[in-house]
């Protein structure tokens, strides 16, 4: 995808970065080379952003032309809004303490250049402000009152704004920035279309191993998708691209979801998308629809204080407590008797006012069936942990086990596990989902839809090899396909 750096004046900006056009304000509104050029990115540091300016029109018809502004017009409008800034006070009021803690005097603007500032001590707030309102160019102006700092003012500054003692800094800020964070290689020729894959670097429980990121990056290759690891801290440049990828674990009261949220808000194709997110992180949510539905599922009771006490009578013992969030086998207590079961719920309650019980179905594994765009993708079966009757064994200092992993081909899977499995994940939505089903009794029970299955190098993709991956790719390719021809 072509980079353009546009301002009023190509004066603006003489230094030359590698793969980046500088093209002047009125050129890119009114020559059709840049009307009709099909995906770019643009960085807009006009001197101005002022509604009906030559810099807001920059973004707007960017945005209309299906390039990638930044800033975009949200952008422009939130700077301008002062409850967004109070809002972005509150969230960030930690870090703006203990960034300008040292700072005298009761006022300080703080220069933002592509999410980085000149002084190192200052760059995790500046990252921070850039996330919140992803400008190329911005300064932050700060008050001291009563010995607390307070975010009172973002102002959006241009090209020819900046400092001439900062301008080299700032360059390298950009290439930098235009490069990716994570250190990858921008391809020379340019690509179709941009993906970012966000994970959590060291992360013992990530849903993808490290080979099959690179796997996913390499098969992105292929099909001329430039794809690009992303951290929690690129927030900001989510709009830089064409597809968001969660490669990390998913739940609606963190980054993950502000991620989905955002991205597709800016109109990418998003894997998790966040209604997924928000109905498969959900026990509770996934127990009610598939009862609803009539999907086979264990006896299931949605538990609250006033009937927690028929529990042990309707379901027996030993039975399965679970908290709604719960993920990787935490937050799920098989209870043996009423005493554990009361200590469990006395527990759980304090986190949530609803829990899920169900009656326990021993199994020596759990068949996961995973399926992309409503189709099945892959089975596996999940052996239990040796003596244990979970997958994983949770161990005191961090020494877990696992349960060996067995990958069929899914044609050869039980064909009620697959069918049941793709009744439940079509209930939730569209995207790739890993559904787990027990055999019992000549019979298959839904036991949840989880939205970021494991896709593992070794081990999901031991059959499919690298088609598993080419297989999502296509189902992003035509996504966005798709969403750039509804642009053209």
């Amino acid at each position: 995808m072509a980079i353009l750096i546009v301002t009023n004046n190509p004066e603006d900006w003489t230094t030359p970065i590698t793969d980046v056009e500088v093209v002047d304000a009125k050129s890119y509104l009114t020559n059709s080379a840049y009307s009709e050029m099909r995906g770019a990115k643009v960085f807009n540091l006009c001197r101005s952003y002022k509604y009906q300016t030559t810099g807001y029109y920059v973004s707007l018809l960017a945005e209309a032309r299906g390039h990638k502004p930044m800033p975009n017009v949200n952008t422009l409008q939130d700077i301008k809004t002062r409850a967004v800034i109070r809002l972005a006070t509150d969230e960030l009021d930690e870090l703006i303490q203990k960034s300008l803690e040292h700072i005298q005097g009761d006022s300080y603007t703080l220069s933002v250049y592509f999410g980085r500032n000149l002084a190192r001590r200052h760059d995790r707030l500046a990252l921070h402000l850039f996330n919140q309102f992803p400008a190329p160019l911005f300064r932050a102006h700060f008050v001291k009152t009563d010995d607390n700092w307070e975010l009172s003012r973002i102002a959006a500054i241009g090209a020819k704004d900046v400092p001439e003692a900062h301008f080299e800094s700032m360059v390298q800020f950009a290439a930098d920035h235009f490069s990716g964070r994570t250190g990858t290689v921008r391809r020379k020729t340019p690509t179709r279309f941009d993906l970012a894959i966000l994970y959590s670097p060291g992360a013992t429980d990530s849903p993808s191993n490290e080979k099959a990121l690179q796997k996913f990056i390499k098969v992105a290759r292929s099909l001329d998708i430039a794809a690009e690891l992303i951290t929690r801290d690129d927030y900001g440049r989510l709009a830089e691209f064409d597809a968001l990828f969660i490669r990390d674990t998913t739940f609606v009261n963190q980054y993950t979801y502000r991620f989905s949220r955002r991205a597709a808000g800016e109109g990418l194709v998003v894997m998790d998308d966040p209604l997924s997110i928000a109905r498969c992180t959900n026990k509770v949510y996934l127990a009610e629809l598939l009862t609803r539905h009539k999907i086979p599922i264990p006896r299931t009771i949605v538990a609250h204080e006033e009937n927690a006490a028929s529990i042990g009578e309707s379901l027996g013992f030993p039975c399965v407590i679970k908290i709604p969030d719960s993920a990787f086998s935490r937050g799920v207590v098989k209870v043996s008797n009423q005493e554990e079961l009361d200590r469990t719920l006395k527990e759980f309650f304090q986190q949530s006012e609803l829990v899920v019980a169900q009656e326990f179905l021993p199994t020596d594994y759990d068949w996961r069936i995973g399926i992309i765009d409503r189709q099945p993708l892959y089975a596996c079966k999940y052996y239990m942990a040796q003596g244990h009757w979970q997958i994983v064994r949770r161990e005191t200092g961090g020494k877990d086990s696992y349960g060996k992993l067995e990958t069929i081909p899914v044609e050869l899977a039980p064909r009620k596990a697959v069918q049941a499995a793709l009744k439940a994940a079509n209930l939730v939505g569209d995207g790739l989902y890993g559904v787990d089903v027990k055999e019992s009794g000549g019979n298959y029970y839904v036991i949840e839809v989880n939205d970021n299955p494991n896709l593992d190098a070794g081990c999901e993709d031991a059959i499919l090899k690298d088609e598993l991956y080419r297989r999502i790719l296509n189902v992003f390719l035509a996504r966005m396909e798709q969403r750039k021809s509804r642009n053209l």
